[in-house]
């Protein structure tokens, strides 16, 4: 072997660059390929997948066990109604009173807000009525001065009628004197011409008296008529109910109609429901009814049939009915009694939903689950 055979023996072999190249690349290859592509993952997605459908496959079948026996529980609290009873579905309503100015002025004071409840005549708001008391006070003057020139027409008519009675008493014996000649013709005259006078002015007295009586009854009016302005403008409740919004503010300036509070009646409280022709056309005015609302399902509220619509309508797309929609139904209006609302007056509430049901055949008798409490 010679010295050029052992020196390349000692180096490192350059064919081998190539090879770890190649190892190389493999091996960055195979780092890309996507995990379940690979034999691993191959392996193992097949069971985790089936346990997966499993488990989703034991929740669906418990969801459809509870449902079901939701179900069953609903259907045996909740009886099929007999016929003789018609329900519907809608809202509890009360009537809603706008509290407005009947003169343009400005807030003078409030004395409730949102959500108070009020009785009726209870003064709820005050405008400012410096300029009708003003008037008033004017026109209160005004009376006074009537009442003086009464009283001075008065007077006068005493006189005049004294002025009257002496005229005639002298013309009575002008008359006597001229009779026996005793008296002129000229005297008789001048006599004759007071007593005239006299006659006028009491006519004048007493026309003056109406004069003054009828000036001091258009004052009297003038006051009263302020008077009842200035009362116009202390707003009362009409009605007890609940303050629902408050849209005005104190200095707030409001022309004529303007609106201080909205307030909802609850004297007057009833749920509007939609029954088909065969079920509307049995219900009676005055039938006896029951609400449950969707807050208190276990506390039917007994009530009364108060409207039944003339004619058919189109039911309103927020209205469900028992089976398939129809198109044109009857309203039926289910009012609560105003004795009861009175008693429970806290708790009322506009806009609750619920169920009303209407007995319109009286021989039944209502399920125990519809039994209102006394």
């Amino acid at each position: 072997m010679s010295a050029d055979q052992l020196t390349d023996n000692n180096r490192p072999s350059t064919k081998r660059g190539p090879t770890n190249q190649a190892t190389s690349n493999e091996v960055h290859s195979a780092s890309l390929v996507p995990l379940d592509q690979s034999p691993l993952a191959t392996a193992v997605a097949p069971p985790v997948r089936r346990r997966s459908w499993k488990i989703a496959l034991s929740l669906v079948a418990m969801l459809l066990l509870a449902g079901g026996a939701g179900y069953h529980w609903w259907k045996l609290t909740h009886p099929p109604l007999p016929v003789g009873i018609s329900f519907g579905n809608g809202r509890i309503e009360s009537d809603e009173i706008d509290i407005e100015t009947k003169y343009a002025s400005r807030v003078a004071e409030l004395f409730v807000d949102i959500g108070d409840m009020v009785t009726k005549g209870q003064v709820l708001a005050r405008m400012d009525t410096q300029d009708l008391e003003q008037s008033l006070g004017k026109s209160q003057a005004q009376v006074r001065l009537a009442q003086r020139a009464i009283e001075e027409a008065q007077a006068n008519l005493a006189q005049q009628q004294t002025q009257q009675t002496l005229a005639s008493q002298e013309m009575d014996r002008t008359r006597a004197l001229l009779k026996n000649g005793w008296t002129t013709q000229e005297l008789a005259d001048q006599r004759q011409q007071q007593l005239d006078g006299a006659n006028a002015a009491l006519r004048a007295a007493r026309a003056r008296i109406f004069q003054t009586q009828h000036a001091l009854e258009s004052a009297q009016h003038d006051a009263a008529l302020y008077q009842v302005q200035i009362a116009d403008n202390t707003l009362v409740a009409p009605k007890t109910g609940r303050i629902q919004y408050r849209l005005a503010n104190i200095g707030e300036v409001l022309p004529a109609g303007g609106k201080v509070f909205s307030m909802l009646d609850f004297s007057y409280v009833y749920m509007d429901i939609y029954l088909p022709t065969q079920e509307a056309g049995k219900v009676k005015i005055g039938a006896d009814a029951r609400i449950v609302l969707d807050a208190y399902p276990d506390h039917p509220i007994p009530a009364q049939v108060s409207f039944v619509a003339s004619q058919s309508q189109f039911t309103p797309k927020t209205v469900e009915t028992q089976s398939e929609r129809d198109k044109l139904m009857f309203r039926i209006r289910v009012r609560i009694a105003e004795d009861r609302l009175r008693a429970h007056a806290d708790a009322i509430r506009s806009g609750l939903p619920g169920m009303a049901y209407v007995r319109w055949n009286p021989d039944l008798e209502w399920p125990a689950r519809l039994h209102s409490a006394p």
